[in-house]
């Protein structure tokens, strides 16, 4: 399961979909909308995507999945509006050990981070906004 899409993000269904009979671990990671940055006050969070980011997920999704220890990878990334307490990027992975799947997960979502050409409008309480990650 590979998305990057405007609806809720589900972490139930993230897990479900890396279980494997093989897996005594699963990791999982939800990126949740808080309310400050940097010390000050958010309010609400947008995520504008380039029409090549589900691809781009989903070779980071693929790259991670190459790996021998790893039995199943999931990630998907959340478009447009969201306020605080939203989940914005879910993640999960199933090895057969522990310290495999929290390393694979962290891979999956630090690159994911890195690469994905999904961009941050934070609106501040202040009546400020900021972009993030832009190029």
């Amino acid at each position: 399961m590979v998305s990057v899409t405007s609806q809720p993000l589900d972490l139930a269904a993230h897990e479900a979909a890396v279980a494997d009979p093989r897996a005594g671990a699963v990791v999982s990671f939800q990126g949740v909308v808080r309310d400050h940055d940097h010390g000050r006050s958010v309010l609400s969070l947008e995520y504008e995507g380039h029409p090549s980011a589900e691809d781009v997920l989903r070779e980071v999704a693929d790259e991670v999945a190459a790996d021998p220890a790893v039995h199943a990878v999931a990630v998907s990334h959340r478009l447009g509006p969201l306020t605080i307490g939203e989940v914005a990027l879910v993640a999960a992975v199933s090895t057969a050990h522990r310290a495999a799947a929290f390393a694979a997960c962290a891979r999956l979502v630090d690159e994911a981070k890195a690469r994905l050409p999904i961009w941050k409008r934070q609106i501040f309480a202040d009546g400020t906004e900021e972009w993030v990650n832009c190029p």
